[in-house]
């Protein structure tokens, strides 16, 4: 999974961690910029969810503002496993006993599908396509739904294991029989990044197919 983070978001975020509970004027004095510049960005990542806002009253006076950095946004800066689950990939391929390597990546699978099937609850195929879409956005994943009623289209704009899939093809063919069960039917990848496509792309099967 990639951040969607900004990289002036990003620094900006670092910075108002290490800050620790700050206000507008101790922000400012930090980082050189404006007042109204600090307070648009922060009004714009509080809107986000990313940074928490913080009434402070003291004697008689208007109360002032802290800001931190929400959970969410903790999150989205150490949100850099791509080293990790490489290497997790690695190790689980090389266990020898086929039943327990088997048995492992069933448990990985039946993980993601309870993961990404928790809202799916639409009753017509554009319905799921649009819940699965949600499910992986909210994730961090950047991802469309393309096509028609009858026909969606399931659009990753990036393949979120690039690193993997490009070592392994097998975590795409995991991924498909995941969307398969989440969405209750079967599809088919008509495009496929690590084929040199911009992007991957899934539709129902019919079933005269």
């Amino acid at each position: 999974m990639q951040s969607n983070l900004e990289t002036q978001d990003r620094e900006f975020l670092e910075e108002l961690h290490r800050m620790g509970n700050s206000t507008i004027q101790q922000i400012c004095n930090v980082t050189g910029v404006t007042a109204t510049a600090v307070r648009q960005r922060l009004i714009r990542l509080e809107g986000r969810g990313l940074v928490y806002r913080q009434a402070i009253r003291e004697g008689r006076g208007r109360p002032h503002h802290i800001y931190q950095v929400t959970t969410a946004a903790l999150r989205s800066l150490g949100d850099n496993y791509s080293d990790l689950a490489l290497i997790l990939w690695k190790e689980l391929m090389q266990i020898e006993e086929d039943e327990v390597r088997e048995r492992v990546m069933e448990r990985i699978k039946q993980s993601l599908i309870r993961q990404y099937s928790a809202n799916i609850n639409g009753r017509s195929i554009l319905d799921r396509f649009m819940e699965l879409r949600q499910s992986l956005n909210d994730r961090g994943f950047s991802v469309e739904v393309g096509g028609s009623a009858d026909l969606p289209v399931l659009r990753e704009n990036n393949c979120p294991y690039h690193d993997l899939a490009s070592q392994d093809p097998s975590i795409c063919e995991m991924e498909q029989s995941v969307f398969e069960e989440v969405l209750g039917m079967k599809i088919e990848r008509t495009q496929c990044c690590m084929d040199g496509h911009h992007s991957c792309e899934f539709v129902p099967v019919s079933e005269a197919s």
